[in-house]
């Protein structure tokens, strides 16, 4: 792919806008950067267009993603740098096997892959069980797993501490929006705060009220046929990717939070 021709504007309003979305002040990047202050003063208002390594050196000490590094080189005339293949390529042949061995390792609890836009892409076999009465509306085509979670037709009605819930996946939400800047995500972020909630109190009810004094993570508590599951999530991602497709990938694992949970999902399994 040929680079373009550079436009030292762009470039420095695109590094400005991830400086201060980062709230890191010039002095602060640059010494991070191991660059002088007046040089990225340079940049930032287009007098001077940075080269290809001090560009990268600049999006890694602000942790910029992976696609948008790539938009930053291609408004400095550069050749982007990170592939985007889609997950079936056999580039990532590895990668998929990982995420396949990672999700049928952890049933018979519940794990799921989801991409940049919280989007399913796979799962074990230890989820479909916990989405019965979900409207179909919300399994067709791409499955937003947020949108699942707190849709009025999704698991809201059943999920027993959705204040708690949906303020931990919304701050979850509002994270991911301040480090990519995906407008995709700003969109989601406003549908999801519209769905209307009534959920242990309504809207006003305080977060954290529901959680048991003695706990140190926000559990998710489902009521279903077989009773109240209540579950601990961890969030795991691929080290140092440099594949865009394979840096947005997320693994959501849910361990159970007590002792009658895990014995119900095992005797679900058994079933």
């Amino acid at each position: 792919m040929s680079a373009q021709a550079p436009s030292p504007a762009a470039v420095g309003s695109l590094l400005r806008q991830w400086r201060q979305r980062r709230r890191m002040s010039q002095l602060a990047l640059a010494c991070e950067a191991e660059i002088s202050t007046r040089h990225l003063s340079f940049v930032e208002t287009g007098r001077s267009v940075p080269s290809r390594e001090m560009l990268l050196q600049l999006a890694e000490s602000l942790d910029v993603p992976l696609r948008e590094r790539n938009a930053l080189l291609t408004a400095a005339g550069y050749a982007p740098m990170f592939r985007e293949r889609p997950l079936d390529d056999p580039a990532l042949s590895a990668a998929r096997e990982a995420i396949e061995l990672l999700l049928a390792s952890h049933r018979p609890y519940p794990a799921l892959a989801i991409d940049r836009h919280w989007n399913l892409l796979a799962h074990n076999e230890s989820v479909p069980p916990l989405l019965a009465g979900v409207d179909p509306s919300l399994l067709a085509g791409h499955v937003n797993v947020l949108r699942l979670s707190l849709h009025p037709l999704g698991l809201a009605p059943r999920i027993a501490n959705l204040a708690e819930w949906r303020a931990h996946l919304l701050a979850r939400l509002r994270r991911d929006v301040e480090l990519s800047a995906d407008p995709v995500l700003v969109e989601l972020l406003q549908e999801l705060r519209g769905y209307e909630f009534a959920g242990n109190g309504g809207e006003g009810h305080a977060a954290g009220a529901d959680i048991e004094p003695a706990a140190v993570v926000v559990p998710f508590r489902l009521r279903t046929d077989a009773g109240l599951l209540s579950f601990v999530s961890t969030t795991t991602v691929f080290g140092t990717p440099l594949d865009v497709t394979l840096s947005e990938i997320a693994l959501e694992s849910f361990f159970p939070a007590d002792q009658a949970t895990a014995e119900q999902l095992r005797r679900l399994q058994r079933d």
